[in-house]
């Protein structure tokens, strides 16, 4: 007999329904404004991530623990490094500018993680005041991270303020990788990060930022953060639409809550009503237009309107950016960095290794020419392989940047030298190739370098291997003021130049964009910096020898009429910036530039110059949203 329930009394009916009404009910909509630091605009699902909170236990030690600790430590720092490391090789696969920003951050928590004065005082404190190393790193960092602080003297500018915290978080953030690793804590995850979300966080960290995936993500809304920061310059860089800043939106965020981040305006709409959904997805078609214009531009030449031929050509990082180069229409590469194949190994590569790999991407593509740059190792890049054969330093300089670098450690340590122009040579079989020697600052050194090419060459043949009949061109970077000042010599010795304005802007104003302090006086558009620039491309035109810009200069239309005035007719740059470039060239005339050229090149004021950069250009510039 089947057993009928009595209905429920009356006033549980009506709260049982009342419950499912307010459960159907939509949500209303609500904005909350932010910092848009990356464009685009992106609808989706919102995904939640926390960090779990690791657990320290702060304890007395016995005298007897002082090793056991110290060695904990050093664990610690161990998988810290690792980490660290692991992380900056994804950079690799980031535009060069984007990398600049990023890449010397990761390096001074690698540094930190060293011989630091936080290592050195979390030593002490486990030695002297027996404490566990957890507790000496909190108790240690603290310290450092008030002292920096202390310095935030009340007549001191907002700006200066805004310095010294981030220095201080630096410490802090150091600190919290050596405490998760000293406890076992699990890091943020974005595992279940599902397809076409969007990610909510309080705040996102620059080495969070680099273990998203680009192709599952709608788009980053943080409650924390700005535009100026680490983080901010990866999202741009992965080409997420992101908005920062977005003060109580976490609180607000439900499960099952849909939301759309305007990465123009800086807006985040929750729970969008349909005229709002209907807008965002107007937007976000205007958005792919735009993209898809870009596309077909693809097929037409980089050519003036006056008939000049203008030579786009992409830098590579990795192997996996070749089909996004192919994609973008450049015509070759005109910066391939060969420390990929040094990285996240324990041995150098040898010569079958590379000749195998400069191969493949030569033949990828499809006989246009390669510019192979030969192993700028400095001491700002850690490749591990070369620290354990003691090539070079396990710990950083100081000061890398005017250290052993380039091609004077390539000269000093010739069998690094030797096996890479040995592969180049045998790679050249598949089609047409360039080699670069990084960071010259002398004629002796192209030279030297030139009398190594040669001798590899005649060795390579005597053993049977075929290489081209005629050796590629052998071309220079430009990259410090005493090799764009001695262009005119160096121009005798070098069969190219290839100006890099990245370092070149950073030698020429002493100014270190890692440094915060400083950051705000790098500037490529600094009249000494593009008097530079003219020098050494008049000395390279004087000889009819090809000279490029492969700069952060190079992937900006704005600059484009200036250095087409200045005589520059190569530009090499990240795959992504090669459309929007082309469409500038294909809206100038060569005669314009030049006019535009001399009256920028008169200027001593960075900017006016700006100003007239941005007047030039105003018309073919688009932003990234109607």
């Amino acid at each position: 007999m089947n057993r009928i329930d009595p209905p429920p009394p009356q006033h549980k009916r009506l709260a049982r329904t009342g419950l499912a009404a307010a459960e159907s009910r939509p949500r209303p909509e609500r904005t909350f404004n932010g910092i848009p630091v990356s464009p685009g605009v992106g609808i989706g699902p919102v995904f939640g991530t926390s960090e779990p909170e690791a657990v320290i236990h702060h304890r007395i030690i016995d005298t007897a623990e002082i090793g056991p600790e110290g060695a904990r430590l050093e664990a610690a720092i161990v998988q810290s490094r690792k980490q660290l490391l692991k992380l900056r090789s994804r950079l690799t696969m980031l535009p060069e500018d984007s990398q600049s920003e990023i890449a010397p951050m990761i390096d001074a928590y690698i540094r930190m993680i060293g011989p630091s004065r936080l290592i050195r005082g979390v030593r002490r404190r486990i030695e002297e005041n027996l404490i566990c190393a957890e507790s000496a790193v909190t108790q240690e960092a603290e310290a450092i991270a008030a002292a920096i602080m202390s310095q935030a003297e009340p007549g001191l500018s907002a700006e200066d303020k805004a310095s010294l915290k981030r220095r201080a978080d630096e410490v802090q953030e150091i600190a919290r990788r050596l405490i998760r690793n000293l406890t076992r804590a699990p890091f943020r995850s974005f595992a279940g990060l599902p397809e076409g979300a969007i990610l909510v966080s309080e705040s996102l960290r620059p080495a969070d930022a680099a273990l998203l995936d680009p192709s599952r993500l709608a788009a980053v809304v943080t409650e924390e953060g700005g535009a100026d920061g680490h983080t901010a310059v990866m999202l741009r860089a992965l080409g997420v639409p992101a908005v920062l800043g977005a003060t109580g939106l976490g609180q607000a965020v439900k499960p099952g809550d849909t939301a759309i981040v305007d990465g123009v305006t800086g807006q985040v709409t929750l729970n969008p009503a349909p005229p709002a959904l209907a807008a965002a997805r107007k937007a976000v078609t205007a958005f792919t237009r735009e993209r898809q214009r870009y596309a077909r531009l693809r097929r037409l030449p980089a050519e003036t309107q006056d008939g000049e031929a203008v030579e786009l050509q992409a830098n590579l990082e990795l192997p996996v950016e070749l089909p996004r180069i192919i994609q973008s229409g450049a015509v070759g590469i005109g910066l391939l960095r060969t420390e990929f194949l040094f990285m996240n190994r324990e041995t150098i590569p040898d010569e079958a290794t590379q000749t195998e790999s400069y191969r493949a991407i030569v033949e990828a593509m499809h006989g246009d020419p390669v510019t192979i740059r030969v192993l700028d190792w400095g001491g700002e890049k850690e490749i591990e392989a070369l620290a354990l054969a003691g090539i070079v330093p396990e710990i950083a300089d100081a000061n890398p940047a005017l250290g052993l670098r380039g091609i004077r450690l390539l000269l000093r340590r010739p069998e690094l030298l030797e096996t890479q122009f040995a592969a180049i040579l045998r790679a050249a079989m598949a089609g047409p190739v360039r080699v670069l020697l990084p960071m010259v600052t002398t004629v002796g050194e192209v030279r030297a370098a030139r009398e190594i090419y040669e001798r590899v060459a005649r060795r390579v043949r005597r053993r049977g291997e075929k290489i081209p009949e005629k050796l590629p061109p052998l071309g220079i970077m430009i990259e410090t003021p005493g090799a764009a000042l001695s262009s005119d010599a160096l121009a005798l010795e070098a069969d190219f130049f290839a100006i890099g304005t990245n370092d070149l802007t950073a030698y020429t104003l002493a100014v270190d964009r890692a440094e915060s302090d400083v950051a705000p006086l790098y500037d490529p558009i600094h009249p000494a910096v593009l008097r530079l620039v003219q020098f050494a491309t008049e000395a390279a035109l004087r000889l009819r020898m090809p000279v490029s810009i492969c700069g952060e200069l190079a992937a900006s239309p704005k600059m484009t009429p200036l250095l087409l005035g200045l005589g520059v007719r190569s530009l090499s740059m990240n795959a992504s910036a090669v459309p929007r470039v082309k469409q500038m060239i294909r809206s100038v005339a060569i005669d314009a530039c030049v006019r535009f050229a001399r009256r920028v090149m008169e200027q001593s004021d960075p900017e006016r110059i700006r100003e007239m950069l941005d007047a030039f250009g105003a018309p073919t510039e688009q932003p990234g949203r109607p």
